[in-house]
């Protein structure tokens, strides 16, 4: 008897809110296998999620010890793992409290609920975003990303939210109104096209908020847990904002998020005033302490601070072959490649010659490997391209 291929299953049950291609069935590092047994160099990493890599031993040890021992308990209980896993994330970040949930959107919606809470002594609730960002597929986290073509056939938007261009301070001046309560910006616009925040406007951003008494918050969930060469994306500046979502990479592959706030925000939250029923698993907690334990031992911040660099140099001398290529931008392992033509034909050849990347926007290869990858990877990377433009 014949069974129907998972792309026919696919086609029959699954609603069509993605278009996948390849059918992938197994990964390990830096590699992953395709159901005709074909191996592939992953430069996506699920969308900088496999930080440590596909199936890390220590990940996949601390998952299964967990499961056999207690997957889920609803947050009217204590688990142990929760609050060492929120004092891990603290430790290295604002020094404050942590809520979680389980997704990039669930975050960044944990934080406009903050907002607007901590907000509402004085009436203001308004919150400004930057044109070219992305902050999830919810109707908010929708509303709050500066890109129209991810809302059209949406609307009613949700009301609230004003835009203002990304590293140009005088127009996040312009935006605030008396009703703004806060600034949420990504370190490095990574659905924009990788564009990386210049200096000059973090610490501007940081001074315009403190003057006019408003949050800022950032967008860590593509540039955090270490993709940038530091635990999250706005440490590269020197700069400290109120507060920050995260999710992709937290778990190693494993689903989770959360967001972090400083000491002064950190019990604007009650009781019952927000929730999360799958928020800070013990399964999920575990696979998180273990990732966080995986990029210290492996010392994978100064990897992908090394690799980038390497990487990022070997893209600049393809420059000087390839008249397809404009640019090479990035921070740490988040990169991108500038085009002159179309990304996605780029991008469907290097699949064809073994190399999985992702177009973000119209021009834009981006490159977002495991931190575990080595010299030896990128040196194949870069022949494939080579061969591909």
């Amino acid at each position: 008897m014949t069974h129907p291929s998972p792309k026919e299953l696919h086609s029959q049950f699954v609603m069509p809110t993605y278009a996948p291609g390849l059918t992938l069935v197994r990964g390990s590092g830096v590699s992953v296998w395709d159901d005709a047994g074909r191996e592939y160099l992953d430069f996506m990493a699920g969308i900088a999620v496999c930080n440590t890599g596909h199936c890390h031993p220590a990940v996949v040890a601390a998952v299964q010890k967990q499961v056999a021992i207690l997957m889920h308990c609803s947050n009217l209980f204590h688990n142990e793992l929760q609050p060492r896993l929120a004092q891990k994330l603290s430790g290295i970040s604002l020094g404050g409290k942590i809520f979680f949930c389980n997704s990039g959107a669930e975050a960044n919606e944990c934080l406009f609920k903050l907002a607007r809470k901590w907000g509402s002594l004085d009436g203001r609730y308004e919150i400004i975003t930057m044109k070219n960002s992305f902050h999830g597929r919810t109707l908010a986290t929708m509303t709050a990303t500066g890109q129209t073509k991810y809302q059209k056939g949406f609307e009613p938007l949700v009301p609230g939210f004003a835009y203002a261009e990304f590293n140009n301070l005088e127009s996040v001046r312009a935006a605030i109104t008396p009703a703004t309560v806060a600034v949420l910006c990504e370190a490095v616009q990574g659905e924009g096209g990788i564009v990386p925040a210049t200096p000059e406007f973090m610490t501007g951003l940081r001074a315009l908020c403190d003057e006019k008494k408003i949050l800022l918050f950032f967008d860590e969930v593509q540039a955090g847990i270490g993709r940038t060469g530091k635990w999250f994306g706005f440490q590269n500046y020197g700069i400290r904002p109120d507060g920050f979502s995260m999710a992709k990479a937290l778990g190693g592959g494993f689903p989770i998020g959360a967001a972090a706030v400083t000491p002064e925000l950190s019990n604007v939250f009650q009781p019952g005033n927000h929730a999360s029923t799958f928020g800070g698993t013990p399964l999920a907690c575990a696979a998180a302490l273990a990732t966080l334990e995986t990029i210290e031992k492996e010392h994978l911040l100064d990897n992908a601070v090394q690799m980038g660099a390497l990487f990022m140099d070997g893209l600049r001398k393809l420059a000087t072959k390839h008249a397809c290529i404009q640019a090479v931008r990035g921070v740490g392992l988040m990169i991108g490649l500038v085009l002159n033509v179309p990304a996605k034909p780029i991008e469907a050849k290097l699949r064809e010659n073994g190399l999985l990347c992702i177009a973000t926007g119209d021009h834009v290869l981006r490159f977002v490997p495991p931190l575990v990858v080595n010299p030896s990877h990128i040196e194949q990377a870069l022949a494939i391209l080579d061969r591909s433009l």
